[in-house]
């Protein structure tokens, strides 16, 4: 079944890129990957470097990394893209973004000021001026943690806030209740990480009251169960992402998982590494399982295929997007020999025709 595919990535000299803005992909089969359109960023915006759709498929969203914007495009029948607006975040750095379940508003995480941005947004995919913006606190009086994913529940009445400390702040995972007629957001959590794990980003099982976060510093992964009545995280294990075996460090980064709920994967930076954890059906804890290298450099960003049924790994530093198989019978891996080039690559989000 062919789909597109569209890869943000980094562009500045700040961040050693190599990107040239949003590239967009047909994708038929494993190693299949046609390039359409490489849209250059104008009007001064750089660093499309993670992608969201709305809830119809027919528009993307982007956030500007080290900046303060957000960016809104049509998507037309071809797959293309065509620029709509940009709006400001209110914040800085902003690294992650979301569509609500109505489809009015977009939740962004601004990393550097330690605040979740609501920005509302039309039926024509306009982008509307900033409404609600939330504080994350840190540890003293004008002091932030730092988020870096706003995710959301499969029912969509919660949004899940994976916060960095970075020192001044706290490793956390904060959960709101998302009040989808006015966009507003209503803490009914928070939980607090290892001193220095650093929670990154998470994700949630299909079927189950059970999510799984990645913390970044200490190359960790979470298992929490979930009250998805409440909106309440429990924790309930913590296990290493690299195989006992490895004696180096570490920096854990993207979390995915398989569509049948089986396998949870992590990517690993400074190993170049995806591990995969088995899910246990009774229980929901975890046992690691498999550990491949991607063949790539620093795999800053991966994401499950549902389509071929693939896991795909963005490695920012050899500019490649590598393709890997999970074997379902015995659990293990294996790369795909044809990597995808592209420059700078963080983020890719597949849409079917």
């Amino acid at each position: 079944m062919e789909q597109y595919a569209y890869v943000g990535c980094r562009t500045t000299e700040e961040r050693n890129a190599r990107g040239r803005g949003i590239s967009v992909y047909s994708v038929s089969g494993a190693g299949q990957w046609k390039k359409k359109q490489l849209l250059p960023l104008e009007n001064g915006l750089v660093n499309p470097s993670f992608l969201c759709l709305d809830r119809t498929g027919n528009f993307l969203y982007t956030v500007h990394g080290d900046e303060s914007r957000i960016s809104g495009y049509h998507i037309a029948k071809d797959g293309t893209l065509s620029y709509i607006n940009t709006v400001s975040t209110g914040g800085i750095n902003p690294v992650h973004l979301s569509v609500d379940l109505s489809n009015q508003w977009i939740f962004v995480a601004n990393l550097q000021t330690g605040t979740v941005s609501v920005i509302p947004r039309g039926e024509d995919g306009m982008l509307q001026p900033l409404k609600w913006q939330y504080t994350i606190p840190g540890n003293g009086d004008g002091m932030v943690s730092h988020p870096h994913q706003v995710q959301q529940d499969p029912t969509g009445s919660f949004l899940v806030v994976s916060c960095q400390g970075r020192g001044q702040g706290f490793g956390q995972v904060d959960v709101f209740r998302i009040h989808q007629e006015d966009g507003s957001l209503e803490k009914t959590c928070f939980v607090r990480s290892r001193e220095i794990a650093e929670p990154r980003h998470f994700v949630f099982h299909p079927d189950r009251d059970w999510g799984y976060g990645v913390n970044e510093k200490d190359y960790s992964i979470t298992f929490y169960h979930f009250d998805k009545e409440q909106g309440i995280l429990t924790p309930k294990q913590i296990l290493p992402t690299l195989p006992d075996s490895y004696t180096g460090d570490g920096w854990a980064s993207g979390i995915a998982m398989t569509s049948d709920g089986d396998f949870v994967i992590v990517s690993n930076r400074k190993h170049d590494s995806v591990s995969s954890f088995r899910i246990k059906k009774e229980s929901g804890m975890l046992s690691f399982f498999d550990c491949i290298k991607t063949g790539g450099a620093q795999p800053r960003y991966i994401v499950w295929d549902e389509v071929r049924q693939l896991l795909v790994s963005a490695n920012e530093n050899s500019d490649t997007i590598s393709e890997i198989i999970l074997e379902k019978n015995s659990g293990k891996m294996r790369l795909l020999e044809q990597k995808i080039p592209t420059e700078s690559p963080v983020c890719v989000i597949f849409k079917p025709l």
